[in-house]
Formats: structure tokens, C-alpha cells, sequence
């Protein structure tokens, strides 16, 4: 055995037991450990680490830790330029999308709304979740430590909030996903792009209120679902609005 000195930054405070928390710690590890393997014994998802400090220099997750080592885990922190540093993933994406675990349905629903690709089906298993995280490049949104420590798993999200509204705050927020909104794009049911369609296309589907009453639709070619500026619409646009500090939600929801 080794013995390792930790310190953790920021919010990865969270993760540990409470008395570690702010402040440097000792503890043992075994002598073929990385610095992977015992931020994660100490409970904090690899997801959640921007910068790895091994005596004051820049490591990876694999590096090996040798006895008497330093270790500074850093959160990702949007004001440090990283550039001359080991990176531990790549950049995100361009175009961001998302995989939701079975436990954040209401989250999903709601990035939905914002625009966001987001996928989920609360039957997904970890490893179907991890599989598509990689074959797509999507971004793992969990509250399970355990999935996100999972090694084919490059960007995660690990979601503290419990309401969906304060997770969707939350996780937009973090990742700046304010510009990048385009509500009532997608399709709520089944995550399809929507296209407007015209009234008169979709009138034998419609209530008699919504045709007496409504003018703008849009559709979702994949399941059908028909989407109108109705109530429903005006109290999901008073949510979008609030987290995304905007009044520009026109495209048309039911």
C-alpha cells in the first residue's frame, strides 16, 4: 500500500464523506492505483473532473500514483484556459445532445421543450446508456454515480437538483446552453424535430376548441403529434422563460 494526500475543489466536495470535505486528506491506495481509480473510490464520478494536479503537475486519469503523492482535483472551471495542460476529454461537442437516465424523465421532457436532442426510455439499461453515449456522442445526464463512472462514458453530467425544473436550471447553467435553445422545436413524446404545417392539413385531427381557437401548428413527422399555442403551451413558455431568461419562445407547442 501507498499513502496518498488528496485535496478536492469547488462542488466535487459534494461527492465525499463529510469529513473530508474542504479540506486535504491521507489515505491509503493500492500500489498499481490511478488517479481514476481513487477519485472514484472516494466517490466522486471521473465526469465531473476538468484538471488533475499530481505534485503541482498536469496529469491524465490514468496516471499512476506513487507514494507521498499530492493530488488537487479541480472541477470544470469555465474562466481557466486548460490549453497547456493534460486534458482528460475532449472538447464538447458543437451540437450538444443529451441521454437521460430512467430517473430523470422530467428532465428529458423538458430539454425537449428547450430544443435539445435528448434521449430517453426509462427501460434503458447503464450499459445501453453507455453504448449510445459513445456511438453518438451525447452527453450521459444521471444522479447515479455509478453510471457516470463508467469508462466508455467521455461527458457526463451529474444532476444535484431533485424537481425537474431546478435540474433543467441546473444543467443549463452548467453546460451554458442559454444561446443554443431553439423552444418547441422538438417533439416532446418522442424527440423528433417538428416542422409548422398548415391548418387546413391537420384539421380532422383536431378538437372542435382548438379549431375554432388556434391558427399557428406544428407537427412531428415521426409519431404523429400535432402541437398548437394552446394553455398547455403558454405554462410550459412561463417555465422555458424563467430558466432561460428570455421571451422569444415562438415556435409552436401544444
Amino acid at each position: 500500500m501507498v499513502s496518498v494526500t488528496f485535496r478536492f475543489h469547488e462542488e466535487l466536495n459534494d461527492f465525499l464523506a463529510p469529513g473530508r470535505r474542504e479540506r486535504a486528506f491521507t489515505c491509503p491506495c493500492a500500489r498499481d492505483a490511478t488517479t481514476k481509480h481513487m477519485i472514484e473510490a472516494l466517490g466522486v464520478p471521473h465526469t465531473e473532473v476538468e484538471l488533475v494536479l499530481v505534485n503541482d503537475a498536469s496529469v491524465g486519469l490514468g496516471h499512476p500514483l506513487m507514494d507521498g503523492d499530492r493530488v488537487a482535483v479541480y472541477p470544470r472551471l469555465a474562466a481557466l484556459d486548460v490549453t497547456p495542460l493534460v486534458r482528460l476529454r475532449e472538447h464538447l461537442p458543437g451540437v450538444l445532445r443529451f441521454v437521460a437516465d430512467a430517473h430523470l424523465g422530467g428532465l428529458a421532457r423538458l430539454l425537449r421543450m428547450a430544443g435539445f436532442d435528448t434521449l430517453y426510455d426509462n427501460h434503458y439499461h447503464d450499459a445501453e446508456i453507455e453504448a449510445v453515449a459513445g456511438r453518438e456522442g451525447r452527453i450521459v445526464l444521471s444522479r447515479d454515480r455509478e453510471l457516470l463512472k463508467r469508462r466508455g462514458i467521455s461527458h457526463g453530467c451529474y444532476v444535484h437538483a431533485i424537481e425537474p425544473e431546478a435540474q433543467l436550471r441546473e444543467v443549463v447553467e452548467r453546460l451554458d446552453l442559454v444561446r443554443s435553445a431553439r423552444p418547441f422545436s422538438r417533439c416532446l413524446l418522442c424527440n423528433a424535430p417538428l416542422r409548422d404545417i398548415a391548418k387546413a392539413a391537420v384539421l380532422e385531427r383536431l378538437p372542435a376548441r382548438v379549431r375554432e381557437g388556434q391558427e399557428r401548428f406544428s407537427a412531428c413527422d415521426v409519431c404523429g403529434r400535432v402541437y398548437w399555442e394552446g394553455s398547455h403551451w403558454r405554462a410550459m413558455r412561463r417555465v422555458l422563460d424563467s430558466v432561460l431568461g428570455r421571451a422569444d419562445s415562438q415556435v409552436g407547442s401544444m
